[in-house]
């Protein structure tokens, strides 16, 4: 039998309840804390599972950045912290420095002249 997640209007706490799939919609439920009729069904986050190949081409539309301006070093941080986690890999310190620095609004003109060796390892 399937589980389907509730939240109690009444008392605010969470239900896991077993129902079949006949009983679903059909069948009354009930808190399992204050006995209340009044819940919610919520519907639980899915995760889809995708292959590298797949990622690396969301990642080639440009679509899928998202709201880009490039004149804007807030939104190239956010750019750039979705491709870091499409990517899967774990990227060095010094791609997290930049976003950070980009969030902060450094453009990435002052971010090259206080990291002038930034990329010279081919890490980023």
């Amino acid at each position: 039998m399937p589980t389907y997640d509730y939240r109690c209007h009444d008392c605010g706490k969470r239900n896991s309840i077993y129902q079949a799939y006949e009983d679903y919609g059909v069948t009354t439920v009930v808190c399992q804390y204050c006995s209340s009729e009044n819940l919610e069904r919520i519907i639980n986050r899915i995760r889809v599972a995708r292959s590298e190949e797949s990622r690396i081409e969301s990642l080639a539309d440009p679509r899928a950045w998202g709201d880009l301006d490039e004149s804007d070093p807030r939104s190239m941080a956010k750019m750039m912290r979705k491709m870091g986690s499409e990517l899967g890999e774990e990227m060095p310190p010094e791609f997290d420095e930049v976003i950070d620095r980009l969030e902060s609004g450094e453009s990435p003109d002052e971010i090259e002249k206080n990291i002038p060796d930034l990329g010279m390892n081919d890490s980023l």
